[in-house]
């Protein structure tokens, strides 16, 4: 069993494998505090100049994650299902952060 922490998967870069795109490194996670179970990872979106062409941040259920490697988290993430993901994070609000 290999065990990896939040500090090394923040290190990781994040690849979609469905078209190869670099998303990110894995900022923060969303957690269950009832289990101890993470159901997201977090890539934070660009601040932009100013504020403005700002990206937004991405939210990768935790199902979509296919490998964790020593340098990068691979995802499984549709085009349409990587939109869904951030507009979904739109309608939740704040995130937990730890």
């Amino acid at each position: 069993m290999k065990i990896c922490s939040t500090v090394d998967l923040r290190d990781k870069e994040v690849i979609n494998l469905c078209d190869g795109a670099r998303l990110g490194c894995a900022q923060d996670f969303e957690i269950d505090v009832s289990c101890g179970r993470i159901l997201a990872l977090v890539i934070a979106g660009d601040g932009g100049i100013f504020g403005f062409s700002k990206r937004e941040d991405i939210i990768i259920p935790w199902e979509k994650v296919e490998c964790i490697g020593e340098d990068t988290v691979l995802v499984k993430l549709e085009p349409n299902e990587l939109q869904i993901c951030v507009h979904e994070h739109k309608k939740k609000g704040k995130k937990a952060k730890f």
